[in-house]
C-alpha cells in the first residue's frame, strides 16, 4: 500500500491538518512503516510499539484514532518478544518431540527471572546468523506448539492468537474490533481487485497477495485475511469504505488512470470521514463543556501528576510532620508562607505532592486544597495565568464572586485581587485554604525578574501558602524569596534520604514497574549509588536497572546525577546513533514551552542532517516528498521513559525533559557554541513556515549523491488558523528562536516590525504578553525603533483596558503615535505605519483612520499609567533607592509598586481606614503610614512584612482631621504624628510611646513642624497660637500669639527644617514665616492659601491659592516674591511639586491638568499635561519622575520630567482654555496666550511653534474662524467682536457690543459663512457677511433678539436664511425665525445644552448636553428624528459635534475623551475612538476630520464606512458597562398609532422598543 500512502502524504493529510487547525487542533500521523525497510517494519518490537501508538490515539485523540489500508496481503506473524513461565512451558511440552525445533526456540529465548513473574525474552539474532528464514522457521514452529497446546487446553485463547495473528490483524483488532469507542474514530479503507483470484496463480512474482518462501499462494494467510475483512464487515459495516478497482498488469503504477483515480477517490473519502469525524467529536464535547472547563482540565492535570508523583514516595516523614506542625501551630494567626528547598531532584516535589495528600486530615476542619506543579500545564506556566486559574478554583471552592472582567485585563488587579482574596476567605473562619506551588523556578515569569512580586510575605489565619524551590543556584529564585519573606524559620530544607530509605524507593520504584533484580546486580547497585540519597538520581538508577534481564552482566553505574545523566545519553547515542538523539533532544531543550510529537517529527524532517543519517544506506520510498520517520522517534521515546515529561498547552501535549539535570547534560553535550545556533536556526524555519505550503528544500542523500529537490510536507504556519483561531504555538516560539539563531533583521522585520504579528499577538495573548516578547528581545537588538514600538504600546495598555482588545483599537493607537517617526525611521516604524494603514484600507466595518500622529508619542513625558484594584489614592512617597511608589489608598490598602517593572510588589494590608500620609525612610527600604483608623503601621518595603503596629487611640469623632502629618526623625528613631489637638511621638524601634502631648480640643492644631537640631517641635493651632514643646521629651517650651496675621485661619504649613522656622498658609491669603522667636508676614495673597511646598534645598517655596501659584526665593529674611507674574491654571490649583534642580515646577489643578513651567525662564510654561480624568490632588517627585494621582480614581500616572532637555518630534500647542479654533485647513490653531488672555496665539502647526500673536485688549471668550474668507472672530469679555483678517495685517474690524460690558457668551458662522450669530447671556446679534475689497464687509446687526428668559445661552448656530438654534444653561433649546420674529420651542435636554450644529444643508440640526444625550433634529418640522443616550462608567457628557460635509454622519467628541460616529440616516453607533484627551472642537473635512485636543494636538482622520454594513460589528462590544441607546421619533409615532388599535399594555410594549438599526450594548 506504499502508493496509497504517498497520496495521503501528498494531499489529503495537508488539507485535514489545515481543517483541523481552524478549530485549534494539531494533525498529527502516525505511520510506523513509512520511511523504514520493510524488515525494521515488521519485526517483534516494531508491532508492540504500533499497539502503543494505536492506544496514544485513541487516548489523546479527537476525532479520527485509527485509519486501516487493507489489500490482499495479510501479512506476516510476528514472534512474541515476551513469553510468561507458564505459557512457555506448555509450549516447550509440544516440542519435546522435535528436538531441533526445542533447540531453536530455547536457543532464541532466554528466561529472564527479573521480570514479575518470570519470563523467556526473545533474543536477536546473531551478527552472522541470516535472520529471514530463522524468523519464518521460529514462527511456524512456535504456531504449531500453540495449536497442539490450545487444543489441549493448556493455553488460552487469547495467548493462541499471539502466534497466529498478523501485525494487521492485531492492528485491526486493537484499533477496531475490540476498541471501546466503536468505529467512532475508526476507519478502514479496504482496496478489492476485481478478478484477482484468476492472475494470482499465474503469476507467481505476483506480490499482492501472501506467498511462501517458494513462491506458493499461502492459503492459511489469505484464509485469514478474509475471515478479518469479514469480522470487519459484519461488526463496523460503518468503518468500512471499499474501493473496487480492476485488474491491470500496472495496477500500482499512479500512471495508470484507474488507479489514479482510486488514489484520488481515496484522499477525497478520508478527508470527508476525518473532517467529520472532528465535527462530530467537536459538537459533543461542545454540548457537554461547562463553564470554565479550562480551570477544571487544569485542576485535573495537577491531580494526575500529583497521584503518579506521590505513588513512589518514601522517606522525609519527619519533615512531613514537623511542616504538619507548624501548619496546626500557625493555623490561627498571621503567619509567613513556608518555603520547601533543596537541590534539583532532591525530592521536593514528591514531598509537597504527598502533602497535598496529607493536609485535608492535618487542621481537623473542612480544607480547600489548592495543588500547582508549576511549569507542568499552560496555567501554571507563568504567573499571570496561575494567579488567575487560583483566584478562578479559591473562589468557586468558597462560593465567592469570581474575579470580575476589569480585573482580569492587567495583571496588577489580578496580584491585588488575590491578595485580598486570602483575606477574604481568613474571614470566613469556619474554612482552610492551603496552596502549595512546586518548584517556583519553572514560573516563567519569574526567571526574568529581580522580585517575586505576587508572593504575599505574610498569610492570614487559617490560610497556608507553601512552596517549593530550588537551591545552590547564584541570584537564583530561592535569593528572591528571601528577600520577600524574612522569617528563617519558614524555610525547610529537604535532605538526601538514608542509604536504606535509597534502597526501599528503589525497591518500591521495582514493583511498581513488575521488575526485580538478582542479589549480585543489588550488590553492583548498592555498589554505585555509596550512601546515595538524591532521589532523583535513584530514578535515573531505576531507569536502568529496571532494563537488566537476570542474565544481563551490566556495567557499573555513575555514583552521581550529573554523570548518570550522561551515562543515559551515552547508552541512548549506542542504541538510536549520536546524530539522532543529540539533535531530538537538543531540540526539546531549545524550545520555549517544548515541543509536541507533531511539531518534532516536522522539525526533523526539515533537518538535513538527521535525514542524511536516516537514509544513509536506503533510499526514500517517495520521489516527491521527504520526511523523517515516525518509528525512530516512537523507538526513541519509548528508551526516554519517565525522562518525557507531558505538558498541557496552547492545546496540545508538548514534550519536556522531565529532570532538570539532563536538560543541564543535553545542553552541555549537544547545544554549546554552533550547534545551538543551529537547533534554533531550524526550530525558527519550522515556526516561521519557510518550507510549509509546498515550498520544497534541497538536500543530497549518500546514496544518490545529487541534490533533490523535495517537498517535506510539514504543517503550515499562519498566524491565524482561522478567523478566531490564532496560531499560539508560533506566536510563543518563533521570536525566541530568531533571537537565539542570531536572526535579528528577520525578527526585526516579521515579528517585532509586523503589524500583523502584533496584533495576533495582542489579541490572543493579551497585551502583557506582547511587552514580554518585546522585552525578551529588546535588550539584545541595536535598534531605537524597538524602543519606540515597545514605549507606543505601553502607552496604548489605557485604550486597551477600556476598549479591549479590538484590532482597530490597537491599529490607531500605534498609527497615532508612531506616525511622528515614520519618515524618520521609514525601517521599522514606516513600515509599521504603512501596515496600519493598508489594513485600514480594507478594513470591512465603519472605522477612523488617523491621517497624522495626534496621540502622545514615545519619548514623550508619560513614563505608564497604572490601575490599581482599590479606591482613590491618598497618598504617595517614593523609595528612589529601591525604585518603588508607595500608594495608600481610600480603603486602607497600601500597595508598593515597582517602578521598573512596572507591577505591584505587595499589598500591605492592615488598615481598616483611609490612609492620610505615607512616608518612606531608611534608605528607601521602610515606610510608615497612618490612617484614619487611628493606626500607624511600619512596613518592610522589601519583604512586604508589617514590622509593628502602633494604636493611636485617637478621637472617634468621625469630623475630626485625623494625622495631619507624620514627621520623622531618623537620627533620634522617633516618628511624630499629628492630629486634632494631639501629638504623639513613637520610637521607631521599638513602638513604644516616647511621650503624648494633649493641647486645647477647642483650638486644635493645624500646623506642625519638628526641628530635629534644635530638639523643638513648633505648632500653629486654628486661633492662631504658637506653641513650643520639646521634641526629645514633650514638656511645654512657650506659647506666642501671631502678630503678623490677625483674624484669620491657618489653613496650611510646610517647615524649613534648616533654618528651624515654619511657613504657614491663612484662610484670607496672608503668608507668614513663624519660628521660636516670632512670626513675620512674608506676603498677602489674593485668596486663601491651598497648600504650601519647598524646594529640598529649602531655596524655594510656592503658594497656591485659588487659580494661581506663586514663588517666592529665599533670602536672608526668609521669602520674597521670586518672578513678576504668577503661574495661573483655568480651575483652582490643588497641589505642586519642585523638579529635580529647582528648575521647573510641576502644578497639578481641579480640571485634571498637570502644567510643567520652567522657573529658570521666569515661569514659561512648558508643557500641559492630562491627568486620570480626576481632580489631580496628589504629585509626588522621585528624581525625574513625577507620579500624579487622584482621590477620586484608582489610577496614576508617572512622568519624566529629563524629556524636557530631549529634542521632541512635534511640539503641541500649550492651551487649557478649550477655547480653539483651526484655519487653512489645519495648518493653524488659534488660542488665547497662556498668561496674558488680552492675547490670541497663532501656532504653526508644521513648525511646531508660535507664529504670532493678536492683541485683543480684553480677554478672550470664544473664537471663530472664516475658512473661506479666511477671518478670525474673537469675542472678548467686554462684549466687543475683533474680526482679523488671517492672511494679511490689515484693519481689524470691531463689532461692539448690544449694551456695556456684556461678555460673550458664544459666537457661531452659517455653512456658507454669510452669517454671524453673536449670543449673550439673553441676547443674540444675527449679522450679515458679504463680499468686499480687500476684506469681507460686515453688516448689521441685521437682527437682535432677546431670550426673554432668566438662564443664559451656553451654545448657538445660525443659518443662512436668519433662523438661529440656541441652547440654554438648563437644557431649553429653541429655533427663532428672526424674519417673522417665532420662536420655536424644541424638547429640552435635561442639562447644560453644550453644543448646537446645523447641517450643510441647513435641514437638520444636533444638539449636545452635559447628560450625555445626542439629538438630531428636523429643523423643517422642528421636532427631533433621533434621540442617543450614551451611558457609562467613564462618560461625563457631550463637548462638540458637527456634521460630515454629506450630512451624512455626526461626529461628536464626548467628555470621556472619546469621539464617536452616528449615522443620521438611521441612528446607529458607527463608530466609537478613545483619544485620551477632551476634543475642543470638531471640523468636518471631505472625507473625515479636524479636531484639537487638549493635548495639544491636532487630529486628522479619515472615516471609512463600507456601503454595506449587514455585517457591521459593534463599536461597543468591548466597553464595560457601557449602554447606547438611540430612539427613533418614526417608531415611537408608529407604535403610538399601533396602539389605538391594541390593547393599553401592548401599546406600552411597542413604544418602549428601540429602533431596528440602533446599537444597544450592554456589557456586564
Amino acid at each position: 500500500m506504499d502508493t496509497e500512502r504517498e497520496a495521503l502524504q501528498k494531499s489529503a493529510y495537508p488539507e485535514v491538518q489545515t481543517f483541523c487547525q481552524k478549530h485549534g487542533l494539531m494533525f498529527e500521523v502516525v505511520d510506523l512503516r513509512w520511511g523504514v525497510r520493510n524488515t525494521e517494519a515488521t519485526d517483534h518490537l516494531t508491532t508492540e510499539l504500533c499497539l502503543e501508538e494505536i492506544d496514544r490515539c485513541q487516548k489523546t485523540s479527537i476525532g479520527p484514532t485509527f485509519v486501516a489500508l487493507v489489500g490482499d496481503q495479510y501479512g506476516p506473524c510476528v514472534v512474541p518478544p515476551l513469553i510468561e513461565e507458564k505459557e512457555w512451558e506448555a509450549l516447550r511440552a509440544q516440542l519435546k518431540t522435535r528436538p531441533r525445533d526445542l533447540e531453536l526456540v530455547a536457543r532464541r529465548f532466554r528466561k529472564d527471572e527479573n521480570a514479575v513473574p518470570p519470563a523467556y525474552m526473545l533474543q536477536a539474532a546473531g551478527a552472522g546468523e541470516s535472520r529471514g528464514p530463522e524468523e519464518v522457521t521460529l514462527t511456524s514452529v512456535l504456531h504449531a506448539g500453540a495449536q497442539e497446546a490450545r487444543r489441549l487446553g493448556l493455553i488460552t485463547q487469547e495467548q493462541w492468537y499471539r502466534y497466529h495473528r498478523s501485525v494487521i490483524e492485531w492492528e485491526i483488532e486493537r484499533g477496531l474490533l475490540s476498541s471501546e469507542d466503536g468505529d467512532q474514530g475508526a476507519t478502514v479503507f479496504l482496496r478489492e481487485i476485481q478478478d484477482l483470484n484468476k492472475h494470482i496463480l499465474d503469476d507467481c512474482a505476483l506480490r499482492l497477495v501472501d506467498r511462501l518462501p517458494d513462491g506458493c499462494l499461502d492459503t492459511d494467510a489469505q484464509n485469514l485475511l478474509s475471515s478479518l475483512k469479514g469480522r470487519i464487515a459484519e461488526e463496523h459495516p460503518g468503518a468500512l469504505k471499499t474501493h473496487h478497482l480492476p485488474w491491470s498488469r500496472d495496477l500500482v503504477n499512479p500512471k495508470n488512470k484507474a488507479h489514479a483515480r482510486y488514489l484520488k477517490e481515496l484522499g477525497e473519502q478520508f478527508v470527508a470521514r476525518a473532517n467529520h469525524q472532528v465535527l462530530e467529536c467537536l459538537r459533543e464535547l461542545q454540548a457537554a463543556t461547562q463553564d470554565l472547563a479550562w480551570l477544571y482540565e487544569d485542576i485535573r492535570h495537577h491531580l494526575g501528576q500529583s497521584a503518579e508523583a506521590a505513588r513512589t514516595f518514601c522517606g522525609h516523614r519527619e519533615l512531613l510532620a514537623q511542616l504538619g506542625q507548624r501548619l496546626r501551630q500557625s493555623h490561627s494567626t498571621p503567619h509567613s508562607p513556608q518555603v520547601i528547598y533543596g537541590p534539583p531532584g532532591i525530592g521536593k516535589t514528591a514531598l509537597m505532592c504527598k502533602l497535598a495528600e496529607l493536609v485535608p486530615g492535618l487542621l481537623g476542619q473542612k480544607t480547600v486544597t489548592v495543588l500547582r506543579l508549576l511549569g507542568t500545564s499552560q496555567m501554571s506556566a507563568d504567573a499571570r495565568s496561575l494567579l488567575r486559574s487560583i483566584c478562578f478554583q479559591v473562589c468557586l471552592a468558597f462560593g465567592l464572586p469570581l474575579p470580575p472582567a476589569q480585573v482580569l485585563e492587567a495583571h496588577t488587579r489580578v496580584v491585588q485581587f488575590f491578595h485580598s482574596l486570602l483575606h477574604t476567605v481568613s474571614r470566613r473562619n469556619f474554612e482552610a485554604l492551603i496552596i502549595l506551588l512546586d518548584s517556583l523556578d519553572d514560573l516563567d515569569t519569574v526567571r526574568h525578574t529581580h522580585r517575586v512580586p505576587w508572593l504575599p510575605p505574610q498569610c492570614p489565619p487559617r490560610v497556608h501558602l507553601i512552596l517549593s524551590v530550588c537551591s545552590g543556584q547564584q541570584q537564583g529564585v530561592l535569593d528572591m524569596v528571601r528577600q520577600t519573606l524574612l522569617d528563617p524559620g519558614a524555610y525547610w530544607q529537604v535532605k538526601p534520604l538514608s542509604a536504606n530509605q535509597g534502597q526501599e524507593m528503589i525497591e518500591l520504584l521495582l514493583a511498581a514497574a513488575r521488575r526485580t533484580l538478582s542479589q549480585a546486580q543489588r550488590d553492583l547497585l548498592w555498589a554505585s549509588l555509596p550512601e546515595c540519597g538524591h532521589p532523583g538520581r535513584l530514578r535515573l538508577a531505576f531507569e536502568e536497572a529496571r532494563k537488566w534481564a537476570s542474565f544481563s552482566v551490566p556495567a557499573p553505574l555513575a555514583s552521581t546525577a550529573q554523570e548518570a545523566t550522561h551515562q543515559l545519553c551515552a547508552r541512548l547515542e549506542q542504541t538510536h546513533g549520536q546524530l539522532l538523539v543529540s539533535h531530538v533532544l537538543g531540540y526539546i531543550v531549545a524550545s520555549r514551552h517544548g515541543l509536541s510529537e507533531a511539531e518534532l517529527k516536522d522539525v526533523l524532517s526539515l533537518d538535513d542532517e538527521v535525514l542524511q543519517a536516516v537514509y544513509r544506506d536506503w533510499t526514500p520510498p517517495s520521489k516527491e516528498l521527504l520526511r523523517f520517520p515516525p518509528l525512530l522517534w516512537v523507538r526513541l521515546r519509548r528508551d526516554l521513559g519517565t525522562c518525557l515529561a507531558r505538558r498541557p498547552m496552547d492545546g496540545c501535549m508538548l514534550l519536556a525533559l522531565t529532570y532538570r539535570q539532563l536538560a543541564e547534560a543535553v545542553c552541555e553535550r549537544y547545544l554549546s557554541g554552533p550547534e545551538k545556533v543551529k537547533r534554533h536556526s531550524i526550530l525558527a524555519d519550522f515556526f516561521s513556515g519557510a518550507w510549509s505550503q509546498g515550498t520544497r528544500k534541497l538536500i543530497t542523500l549518500p546514496l544518490l549523491g545529487k541534490p533533490l529537490n523535495l517537498d517535506r510536507k510539514v504543517a503550515p504556519q499562519p498566524l491565524w488558523f482561522s478567523d478566531t483561531v490564532a496560531n499560539l504555538r508560533k506566536l510563543k516560539e518563533l521570536p525566541f528562536h530568531l533571537l537565539h539563531a542570531g536572526r535579528m533583521e528577520e525578527l526585526k522585520q516579521d515579528v517585532l516590525g509586523s503589524m500583523s504579528w502584533i496584533s495576533c499577538r495582542a489579541m490572543s495573548g493579551g497585551l502583557e504578553a506582547l511587552l514580554d516578547d518585546f522585552d525578551l528581545c529588546a535588550p539584545h537588538m541595536d535598534s531605537p525603533e524597538v524602543g519606540l514600538v515597545c514605549e507606543a504600546l505601553q502607552l496604548a495598555r489605557p485604550a486597551m483596558e477600556l476598549r479591549g482588545l479590538e484590532r482597530n483599537v490597537l491599529y490607531t493607537e500605534l498609527l497615532a503615535r508612531l506616525h511622528f517617526f515614520a519618515t524618520t525611521h521609514p525601517a521599522l516604524v514606516g513600515q509599521l505605519c504603512q501596515q496600519a494603514q493598508s489594513w485600514f484600507r480594507v478594513c470591512p466595518h465603519p472605522v477612523l483612520v488617523p491621517l497624522t500622529g495626534f496621540l502622545q508619542p514615545p519619548g514623550g513625558p508619560l513614563r505608564v499609567t497604572l490601575t490599581g484594584c482599590h479606591k482613590g489614592i491618598t497618598a504617595m512617597a517614593w523609595s528612589l533607592e529601591e525604585l518603588l511608589l508607595v500608594v495608600g489608598t481610600q480603603d486602607g490598602t497600601v500597595a508598593v509598586w515597582d517602578m521598573k517593572e512596572h507591577q505591584v510588589i505587595h499589598i500591605l494590608a492592615g488598615h481598616t481606614g483611609e490612609v492620610r500620609c505615607v512616608k518612606v525612610f531608611a534608605k528607601g527600604t521602610l515606610a510608615i503610614s497612618a490612617s484614619k483608623d487611628h493606626t500607624l503601621r511600619l512596613w518592610n518595603l522589601l519583604s512586604g512584612q508589617e514590622k509593628f503596629t502602633i494604636r493611636d487611640g485617637g478621637s472617634k469623632d468621625p469630623t475630626e482631621s485625623q494625622f495631619w502629618n507624620l514627621h520623622l526623625d531618623e537620627a533620634n528613631k522617633v516618628v511624630y504624628s499629628t492630629s486634632g489637638s494631639k501629638v504623639n511621638a513613637w520610637n521607631l524601634e521599638t513602638a513604644e510611646p516616647v511621650f503624648h502631648i494633649l493641647g486645647d480640643a477647642s483650638d486644635a492644631w493645624v500646623c506642625t513642624a519638628v526641628f530635629a537640631s534644635q530638639a523643638r517641635l513648633l505648632m500653629v493651632s486654628v486661633r492662631g497660637v504658637v506653641s513650643l514643646w520639646s521634641s526629645a521629651t514633650g514638656k511645654p517650651q512657650g506659647k506666642q500669639q501671631l502678630s503678623s496675621v490677625k483674624e484669620e485661619t491657618p489653613t496650611c504649613g510646610v517647615e524649613v527644617p534648616k533654618r528651624g522656622k515654619l511657613v504657614t498658609g491663612f484662610s484670607n491669603g496672608s503668608v507668614s514665616l513663624v519660628s521660636p522667636e516670632g512670626d513675620r508676614l512674608l506676603e498677602k495673597l489674593p485668596e486663601a492659601v491651598g497648600f504650601l511646598v519647598i524646594s529640598e534645598d529649602e531655596s524655594l517655596l510656592a503658594a497656591g491659592f485659588g487659580r494661581s501659584v506663586r514663588i517666592f526665593l529665599a533670602d536672608s529674611q526668609g521669602f520674597h516674591h521670586f518672578m513678576a507674574t504668577d503661574l495661573e491654571h483655568e480651575d483652582t490649583v490643588e497641589t505642586a511639586v519642585f523638579g529635580p534642580k529647582n528648575n521647573l515646577i510641576v502644578t497639578g489643578s481641579r480640571d485634571s491638568l498637570i502644567q510643567v513651567w520652567s522657573l529658570s525662564e521666569q515661569g514659561t510654561l512648558l508643557d500641559i499635561l492630562e491627568g486620570v480624568s480626576a481632580p489631580v490632588t496628589l504629585l509626588a517627585r522621585g528624581g525625574a519622575l513625577v507620579a500624579s494621582a487622584s482621590q477620586q480614581s484608582s489610577s496614576f500616572k508617572v512622568w519624566d520630567l529629563t524629556y524636557v532637555q530631549k529634542p521632541r518630534v512635534s511640539a503641541p500647542f500649550l492651551d487649557r482654555t478649550g477655547l480653539t479654533a483651526v484655519s487653512h485647513n489645519g495648518s493653524y490653531v488659534y488660542f488665547p496666550k497662556i498668561g496674558d488672555r488680552n492675547k490670541v496665539t497663532i501656532w504653526d502647526l508644521a513648525e511646531g511653534e508660535e507664529q504670532d500673536a493678536l492683541d485683543t485688549s480684553n480677554e478672550v471668550r470664544c473664537l471663530e474662524v472664516a475658512e473661506q474668507t479666511k477671518l478670525l472672530f474673537t469675542g472678548l469679555v467686554s462684549g466687543i467682536v475683533l474680526v482679523f483678517p488671517l492672511n494679511s495685517r490689515q484693519d481689524v474690524m470691531c463689532i461692539p457690543p448690544p449694551e456695556a460690558r456684556k461678555a460673550i457668551n458664544c459666537m457661531s458662522l452659517s455653512k456658507g459663512e454669510e452669517r454671524l450669530a453673536i449670543a449673550y447671556d439673553n441676547i443674540v446679534l444675527v449679522l450679515d457677511i458679504s463680499p468686499g475689497d480687500p476684506c469681507p464687509v460686515i453688516d448689521g446687526p441685521t437682527y437682535t433678539f432677546y431670550t426673554q428668559l432668566p438662564e443664559t445661552i451656553s451654545s448657538v448656530a445660525v443659518l443662512a436664511d436668519y433662523r438661529v438654534v440656541y441652547g440654554m444653561t438648563n437644557g431649553d433649546l429653541f429655533l427663532y425665525e428672526c424674519a417673522n420674529s417665532k420662536v420655536f420651542p424644541l424638547e429640552a435636554h435635561r442639562s447644560r445644552v453644550t453644543c448646537v450644529e446645523v447641517s450643510h444643508k441647513e435641514q437638520l440640526a444636533v444638539s449636545g448636553s452635559e447628560d450625555t444625550l445626542l439629538c438630531l433634529w428636523d429643523l423643517q418640522a422642528c421636532k427631533w428624528k433621533f434621540e442617543m443616550s450614551y451611558t457609562s462608567s467613564y462618560c461625563r457628557g457631550v463637548q462638540c459635534a458637527c456634521f460630515s460635509k454629506d450630512d451624512k454622519y455626526v461626529y461628536a467628541g464626548l467628555k470621556d475623551r472619546s469621539i464617536i460616529v452616528w449615522s443620521v440616516l438611521d441612528g446607529t453607533l458607527l463608530a466609537v475612538q478613545f483619544v485620551h484627551a477632551v476634543v475642543n472642537r470638531i471640523i468636518p473635512t471631505s472625507n473625515g476630520f479636524i479636531a484639537p485636543t487638549r493635548h495639544g494636538y491636532l487630529i486628522r482622520e479619515r472615516f471609512q464606512c463600507p456601503s454595506s454594513r449587514t455585517s457591521q460589528q459593534d463599536p461597543l462590544k468591548n466597553f464595560k458597562k457601557a449602554v447606547w441607546l438611540v430612539k427613533s421619533r418614526q417608531r415611537e409615532e408608529l407604535a403610538t398609532t399601533t396602539g389605538t388599535l391594541q390593547d393599553s399594555e401592548n401599546a406600552e410594549r411597542n413604544e418602549s422598543k428601540p429602533n431596528k438599526r440602533s446599537q444597544v450594548c450592554l456589557i456586564v
